[in-house]
């Protein structure tokens, strides 16, 4: 399991690339971080809404009802033009990150 401290920074990239296909809504994405990540990473609910809350203000994201037939109201969300933008952005900001970590890890 991956600690949530090492994870933290990259949670914006991660809910991004979720919605990078498709709109998506809380419950269904933090299912799929799970099973993309093959249980190593479970995102706090607390977390995945002051994720989406924080992209939302910054307008990488919006959120919108759809109607739905059965039960309580989702609150839906998708990627704006200036979320992909920043989710390339994040991404060469990770692949900087390995390059300089990997110099520091040093293998068995």
């Amino acid at each position: 399991m991956i600690s949530s401290d090492v994870i933290r920074g990259y949670n914006d990239i991660i809910i991004l690339f979720m919605l990078l296909e498709d709109e998506s809504y809380g419950y269904e994405i933090s299912k799929n971080i799970r099973r993309l990540s093959e249980d190593k990473y479970i995102i706090k609910e607390t977390t995945l809404y002051s994720t989406f809350n924080r992209l939302e203000k910054n307008k990488y994201i919006e959120s919108f009802y759809k109607d739905e037939t059965f039960g309580k109201r989702r609150t839906y969300y998708r990627i704006t033009p200036l979320g992909r933008v920043y989710y390339k952005e994040k991404c060469r900001e990770w692949d900087l990150t390995k390059e300089v970590i990997n110099k520091f890890i040093k293998e068995s």
